[in-house]
């Protein structure tokens, strides 16, 4: 917060927005990294508020304009944050989630939420390659980078092939890791579909995120050496935190 003899003035009957003359002023901080450097938390709307003189609603369109800008961004339950700088996600021949976020230092973990049999529908059996009603693993995970969830994915392997994987992924909290000890750690990516959504209340509340955001659906189809599928994995990404590089 600034002092009294720095506390920016709001010129009334400018002309100008009061809102927007509040959002200009914040982009300028943050800009200059005077307010929230690094990723730091924005003041609560009642100190901004106090701080300019203002209500609180004016305040909040303020954010919400600056938030749309992707200068903010809001993690539900934790407050208003400066935005960090996107993690890069590279789309190459091998994507791995855990060594893609520790190249940008930070900490990845991978977080199990459940685990399931069920038989493979028309669909993922014509992607994994195998007979329609075959017993797969399903497991839904969390990817998080430095604690801040990035990913909810749904991945599907075959059964018999992989049974000790779910137990394997709670240990390591890598899937490359819980496939190496099944012999399958050698994976490469065969196809990519990209496309994008708006999240649901319960994946908003898994991801952190508010509800009507805007999430990157990428579904990956990947394959070991001899081409045969190993898993089908649907995410969905944070399009807020992440952005897609498509490696040529």
């Amino acid at each position: 917060m600034t002092s009294g003899a720095e506390k920016p003035e709001i010129e009334r009957g400018s002309g100008v927005a009061i809102w927007r003359q509040i959002a200009e002023q914040l982009r300028a901080e943050i800009l200059s990294g005077r307010l929230g450097a690094n990723g730091g938390k924005l003041p609560t709307e009642t100190d901004l508020a106090a701080r300019f003189g203002v209500n609180r609603h004016t305040v909040r369109r303020a954010i919400a304009s600056l938030t749309a800008d992707g200068l903010l961004r809001a993690d539900q339950g934790r407050g208003t944050f400066v935005a960090d700088r996107l993690i890069d996600y590279p789309i190459s021949p091998r994507t791995r989630f855990s060594e893609i976020i520790a190249a940008q230092s930070r900490e990845p973990h991978g977080r199990l939420l459940s685990s399931t049999v069920e038989p493979a529908s028309a669909y993922i059996a014509e992607r994994l390659g195998v007979a329609e009603g075959t017993p797969l693993l399903r497991i839904e995970t969390i990817g998080d980078a430095d604690g801040i969830p990035l990913t909810r994915s749904s991945s599907w392997f075959d059964r018999a092939r992989f049974p000790n994987l779910a137990a394997d992924f709670v240990e390591t909290g890598s899937v490359t890791i819980a496939l190496e000890r099944a012999g399958a750690g050698d994976y490469r990516r065969k196809e990519t579909r990209i496309s994008a959504e708006i999240v649901d209340p319960e994946e908003a509340k898994l991801l952190e995120i508010a509800v009507g955001q805007p999430v990157l659906v990428v579904e990956a189809l990947n394959a070991e050496p001899d081409g045969r599928p190993s898993h089908l994995t649907q995410s969905r990404l944070v399009a807020a935190r992440m952005q897609l590089v498509v490696e040529n």
